[in-house]
């Protein structure tokens, strides 16, 4: 993911940490420049609405470069 240096990654993670479903964020600072970061976030919980996510990381002025890896339970 992509974004500005401001807000920070400590706030975009609890905005994150307070959607239905969410159990669990993990934002990793991988390469910074003069006006952006690049991260690696996971996001762990069940029932995550990714539509709902997109748009709270959106919103943060940040977009998604990639989805890395998607893991699925059924839960039976």
């Amino acid at each position: 993911m992509l974004k500005t240096h401001e807000p920070s990654v400590v706030e975009l993670g609890r905005l994150i940490s307070e959607l239905d479903g969410v159990s669990h964020v993990s934002i990793i600072v991988g390469e910074m420049d003069a006006k952006t970061e690049t991260v690696k976030m996971t996001i762990e919980g069940t029932g995550l609405n990714y539509d709902e996510i997109e748009r709270t990381i959106r919103r943060f002025g940040a977009t998604i470069q990639s989805i890395d890896e998607v893991i699925y339970s059924s839960g039976r």
